[in-house]
C-alpha cells in the first residue's frame, strides 16, 4: 500500500514527536493526514487531540472521532478510559495541549518552508488570507484555518503543516501581554508582520503603547536574518521598528502612505466591488486589483506584497492573484438577498469589532453606490474589552456614521447605547439590550433596495441577525 494522500505523519512518528507512549493495537505506519481538536470536523485518518477546555472536555468525544475514521487519539495520562473503551489506539501524554505543542514544534523543525507570521490589532485574518492567495502562484501554501491564532490554534495550525510545503502563513493573536511570545517561538517566522496597533483590548492594558509592546513580542521569535514588516503610518511605528531591530531583525520594511514607506501606496481607486491599486514595493512599481472593497484591505495589501517579496516569491504574480480575494464570513462577506420585488445587499461583519474596524466597515458601507442600493442601514452591537474608555469610544462612532452617509442605525448592547443616544433622531432605527431584541424591528424595516451591514464583537452575538435576515428574505 502506498502512502496516504496528504500524509502529515505516520502514527509512529507522531508518538515520537509528542513524546507520548502508545496504548492499544498500534500500527506505527498508520497514516495521519490531519490533526483535529473537534470531533465534529475530524476527517478519516485524523489524529484527534482531546483538549480540556473551560466548558468541554475532548476526552468525552473520542469515540465519536474514531467513528469518523480517526487513526488515533492523543489523550491525557489521567483520562479514565482505555483503548478498548475508546475503540481505537491512543497516544498517552501528561498534558494534551503540551503534547500538541510538541507535535507543532516537530512540524516546524522538519519544515524548509518560508514562514510568515501576522499579528496586529485589526486585519490579521484578512492579511493571512491575502497572503495565502499571493503566495499561491509561487508554490504550495499552508495557512492557519479560520482565526486559529491563540494558545491552541497556533500549535494546531503548525501541527497540520505538511513537511514538503513551500510557504507557511500563521496568524498570531493576543489580548494580554506575554501571550504572543510563546506562540512566535513555536512559529519561528522568517517574516513577521504587524498590521497596526490600535485601542483594542484596552480592558487589559493601561495604554495603547502597552498594546504596541505586546504586539512587538512577535519579533522575539523571528529567525536570524529575518524581516519585520511594520505600518509606517501608525503612531507606534518607531517603537515597533526599534523592538524588531533589538530582536535581531536583519531588515525592517515599512508600509503605508507615508512618503518614507518602503512599500508605499501611490494611488487607489475604490469601488463597491474592489479596489484598483498602484504601489511601489521596495522600489518596484506594481499595479493590481483587490477583489473586495475597503481602504483597510488596500493598506494591508502593501504588507502582503512586501512579505511576498521578502519570502522570495514572485511579487507580480502575487499582486495579480489578489483579484481573487474575497471577504470572509463575518468579516465583510457580501450576499445579495433575493426578494420578489428586488434585492437587498447584506454585509456580514458579525465576527468581531473594535473602533478601527468599525470605522472601516462603516466607510465601506458608505461606498456602496446609491444607484444600486439607495438606503444604507447599519446594525451595530457592542465593541467589547474597551475598559473605562468604552462609552466614549462608542459615542465617537457617530462621526464615521455621519461621514459614511448612513441612513438608519440599529444598535444593541449596553455599550452601544452611548452611540444610539449621540445620533440624530432621524437616524435612530431601534435600540435593544441584546441582538435578539432587535430582530422584529429590523425585519420590519429592511426592504428591497437597502444595503445592510451587521457588525459587533463576537460576544454581542450579531450573527443571529445575519441569519434572521437571510431566512426572512429566503421566504
Amino acid at each position: 500500500m502506498g502512502p496516504a494522500p496528504n500524509l502529515l505523519w505516520t502514527l509512529g512518528d507522531a508518538i515520537a514527536a509528542c513524546d507520548g507512549w502508545p496504548e492499544g493495537e498500534i500500527d506505527p505506519d498508520a497514516p495521519i493526514c490531519s490533526v483535529s481538536i473537534d470531533s465534529r470536523t475530524a476527517l478519516p485518518n485524523a489524529l484527534f487531540v482531546a483538549i480540556r477546555g473551560d466548558n468541554l472536555d475532548g476526552h468525552d468525544y473520542i469515540a465519536k472521532a474514531f467513528a469518523s475514521g480517526a487513526t488515533a487519539a492523543l489523550v491525557a495520562e489521567d483520562a479514565g478510559l482505555d483503548a478498548a473503551a475508546a475503540q481505537g489506539p491512543l497516544i498517552r501524554v501528561s498534558d494534551t495541549l503540551k503534547g500538541m505543542e510538541r507535535l507543532a514544534k516537530s512540524a516546524r523543525a522538519r519544515s524548509h518552508a518560508a514562514v510568515i507570521a501576522v499579528t496586529g490589532s485589526v486585519g490579521k485574518t484578512g492579511t493571512k488570507e491575502a497572503l495565502r492567495l499571493a503566495l499561491g502562484p509561487s508554490g504550495s501554501v499552508h495557512a492557519s484555518a479560520k482565526s486559529h491564532n491563540n494558545h491552541w490554534g497556533v500549535p494546531l495550525s503548525l501541527a497540520n503543516m505538511a513537511p514538503d510545503v513551500q510557504f507557511g502563513v500563521f496568524e498570531v493573536g493576543m489580548n494580554h501581554a506575554g501571550e504572543i511570545t510563546p506562540l512566535t517561538a513555536m512559529v519561528r517566522p522568517q517574516v513577521a508582520i504587524v498590521t497596526t496597533v490600535e485601542p483594542v483590548h484596552l480592558e487589559f492594558f493601561a495604554s495603547v503603547a502597552e498594546i504596541a509592546e505586546a504586539k512587538a513580542e512577535i519579533f522575539s521569535g523571528l529567525d536570524r536574518d529575518g524581516t519585520a514588516i511594520v505600518n509606517r503610518d501608525n503612531a507606534h511605528f518607531e517603537l515597533l521598528a526599534r523592538r524588531a531591530q533589538e530582536a535581531g531583525a536583519r531588515r525592517v520594511v515599512s508600509f503605508g502612505e507615508h512618503e518614507e514607506a518602503d512599500a508605499r501606496l501611490v494611488q487607489a481607486n475604490s469601488t463597491a466591488g474592489g479596489s484598483d491599486v498602484w504601489a511601489r514595493i521596495c522600489g518596484e512599481a506594481v499595479s493590481y486589483r483587490i477583489g473586495a472593497p475597503g481602504r483597510h484591505l488596500v493598506m494591508n495589501s502593501l504588507a502582503v506584497l512586501a512579505a511576498v517579496q521578502a519570502a522570495g516569491a514572485d511579487l507580480r504574480a502575487g499582486a495579480q492573484a489578489l483579484k481573487d480575494y474575497q471577504a470572509q464570513t463575518g468579516r465583510g462577506a457580501r450576499a445579495t438577498l433575493e426578494a420578489a420585488a428586488g434585492k437587498v445587499l447584506l454585509i456580514d461583519e458579525s465576527y468581531n469589532a473594535n473602533p478601527v474596524s468599525m470605522a472601516a466597515a462603516l466607510a465601506t458601507l458608505g461606498s456602496t453606490p446609491r444607484r444600486k442600493f439607495a438606503r444604507r442601514i447599519a446594525v451595530l452591537g457592542d465593541m467589547l474589552e474597551l475598559g473605562e474608555t468604552s462609552a466614549e469610544l462608542h459615542r465617537k462612532l457617530a462621526e464615521p456614521v455621519d461621514a459614511a452617509g448612513i441612513d438608519v442605525v440599529f444598535a444593541c448592547g449596553p455599550h452601544m447605547h452611548a452611540l444610539f443616544e449621540a445620533l440624530p433622531e432621524d437616524v435612530r432605527g431601534a435600540y435593544a439590550e441584546t441582538s435578539d431584541g432587535l430582530r422584529a424591528a429590523l425585519l420590519d424595516t429592511v426592504e428591497v433596495g437597502d444595503v445592510v451591514m451587521v457588525k459587533g464583537s463576537l460576544g454581542s452575538k450579531m450573527g443571529v441577525l445575519v441569519k434572521a435576515l437571510r431566512e426572512h428574505f429566503a421566504r
